[in-house]
């Protein structure tokens, strides 16, 4: 059941996706030629107008494909012959989609579980913190100048800067204070500490600090796969790091299971949706990334165009392409070897 539920939820949320693509596509007047659920040999399609609404064997990705996308068209519908700001809305509508699911599902996720929020609940003895006069009940709101809103973001953040001096800003009384931390190795797994305990404790908000929150919330995902991109170009992730919707369906199955067995169904509903917020941001940014075949990838194209005010041939587009698609499609072989990999050594 669990890998059921998390077949459900990534095709629930590359529907959507494709979905912002499509309306936005409508709203400008462009013709779509086929709206398609997965990839691979088509199962079932069903015409509805100048569309086919279809399903695809592969249960992973999905496409809305209009007229004129990577070729010339001489129809006046074709999305090669809108003008350049409708055709870069229709681009982005598919990321930003993402975004707003994932803001959604934040908003009822807070208004269900409250909030983490960064406050302490005392010091370890013999580390940095104590030294620096931290105490119980002091609630850290920055680290390096970074507003912070939720504790989980302080282990992310130390583990992305491991090695570096710190500048810890908290609260205490209403006043806020300063201070610069060394963070210390814990010897027993290596982790960088700045020498905290946190008694995790969820406090709930009120419906406009609600809202406030779940913004942040959006934007830690998003702040978390930008900086994971940044450690794998710094070499400090490997590939063997990554997972693929292989490595993503065993992840969501795993934890819709433990959910169900050590918590119930309540778990299970605030772990998926947990879920559903990440893959969404996930999938908004990875998109976004500047390479041919992604959403991003045809927004630099159209940011060419704006520059040398020339529109690129769609011949030529259509080419880059597809050479991006195959080194994106090399790519996610490798990625589904690591995952399998994985799974069998159970590593995953």
């Amino acid at each position: 059941m669990g890998i059921v539920i998390a077949i459900l939820i990534f095709g629930l949320i590359v529907v959507w996706h494709e979905f912002g693509h499509f309306i936005l596509a409508k709203l400008n007047h462009v013709q779509v030629n086929e709206f398609m659920i997965g990839l691979g040999p088509r199962l079932v399609g069903v015409q509805r107008g100048e569309t086919m609404f279809s399903i695809h064997l592969l249960p992973f990705g999905g496409a809305c494909a209009m007229e004129g996308e990577d070729s010339a068209s001489e129809n006046e519908r074709a999305f090669t012959n809108k003008k350049l700001w409708q055709r870069a809305l229709i681009v982005f509508a598919g990321p930003f989609f993402n975004l707003i699911m994932a803001f959604i599902v934040s908003i009822i996720l807070l208004s269900l579980t409250g909030v983490d929020r960064p406050m302490i609940s005392g010091v370890m003895e013999g580390y940095p913190a104590e030294a620096a006069g931290m105490q119980s009940g002091d609630e850290i709101v920055k680290l390096n100048g970074m507003n912070i809103h939720f504790y989980r973001e302080i282990p992310v953040y130390l583990r992305l800067h491991s090695g570096e001096d710190i500048e810890v800003t908290y609260e205490r009384d209403g006043e806020r204070y300063q201070t610069l931390i060394s963070p210390q190795e814990n010897p027993e797994d290596g982790r960088s500490l700045i020498g905290i305990y946190y008694e995790e404790k969820y406090e709930k908000l009120g419906p406009l600090k609600t809202l406030e929150y779940s913004f942040h919330e959006v934007g830690y995902q998003v702040w978390t796969v930008l900086s994971s991109l940044k450690m794998l170009v710094q070499g400090k992730f490997s590939l063997n790091d990554l997972s693929g919707p292989v490595g993503i369906v065993k992840v969501v199955g795993d934890t819709y299971n433990e959910s169900l067995e050590n918590g119930g169904a309540f778990a299970v509903l605030v772990n998926m949706l947990n879920m559903i917020v990440l893959l969404s941001a996930n999938l908004a940014v990875m998109n976004l990334l500047p390479i041919p075949g992604l959403d991003g990838g045809r927004l630099l194209f159209l940011l060419v165009e704006l520059i040398i005010r020339k529109k690129i041939p769609p011949e030529k587009e259509g080419i880059i392409n597809i050479i991006g698609v195959v080194i994106l499609l090399v790519l996610m072989g490798v990625v589904l070897f690591n995952d399998i990999r994985k799974i069998v050594t159970g590593g995953l």
